[in-house]
């Protein structure tokens, strides 16, 4: 056996073990759910909860993202675009998130271009890349969170905007490097942006492909994440 069949043995392993994973989370996430509903209503907004809530919503999209790195890395990754109403999906994204909003008493917010009240993009990762952005724009955000679309020469723009402290310069300046992304001290792994990177490039018309942007500013002050989708 040579190295690439070792590799590609050893990605595969990796990728099972993944998939393994995330079904055991999302046991425990429906077991935990079950439990919660059996909780007097005051209980159900804890601090505490929010963190349960937070790490649960963290770990999936993490894995969630290592199956899909995989699958673009064996070209089995199913690009499967259609038509979506934009309230209606963000309003979708907004309501995962709902529980650990009420905990951490964040206001979360979103505005559609009324210009622009169609998407075309496939649902499901999109769905992965948004959720990941909102769960970042948490982690940061003090009392705000806002979601906005809009149309940007003819490419949609969805852009997820908190009140933190936003992005480190450095991290801006090379956005372009993955690697660099990499950070022990903080935790960061750079995962969230080159898989969002990967999944907005698979969406193209007329030989344009998507990508992403960060920045700092926007209507609430802080980190701003741009996805745009031709």
């Amino acid at each position: 056996m040579n190295n690439s069949e070792q590799a590609l043995d050893f990605s595969t392993v990796i990728a099972s073990t993944v998939h393994d994973m995330k079904n055991s989370l999302a046991m425990l996430m429906q077991a935990h759910s079950q439990w919660l509903a059996r909780l007097p209503d005051p209980q159900h907004y804890t601090p505490e909860q929010g963190v349960i809530e937070f790490e649960f919503s963290h770990l999936n999209g993490m894995l969630v993202q290592l199956l899909g790195l995989y699958k673009l890395g064996v070209n089995q990754m199913p690009l499967q675009p259609a038509y979506h109403e934009l309230d209606d999906f963000i309003e979708a994204q907004l309501a995962c998130h709902q529980d650990v909003f009420a905990s951490r008493g964040i206001m979360a917010t979103y505005q559609v271009d009324p210009l622009s009240p169609l998407g075309f993009f496939d649902r499901e990762l999109i769905a992965s890349v948004l959720g990941n952005s909102i769960n970042n724009a948490i982690r940061y955000a003090r009392h705000a969170v806002l979601i906005s679309v809009s149309d940007d020469a003819g490419q949609l723009v969805l852009t997820v905007n908190d009140d933190g402290e936003g992005y480190p310069p450095e991290m801006i300046e090379r956005q372009a490097d993955y690697v660099q992304g990499i950070n022990h001290s903080s935790g960061s792994t750079g995962l969230g942006l080159y898989f969002a990177g990967r999944i907005a490039a698979l969406h193209q018309r007329n030989g344009v492909g998507g990508h992403t942007e960060i920045s700092n500013g926007g209507p609430l002050g802080g980190g701003v994440f741009s996805l745009y989708l031709p």
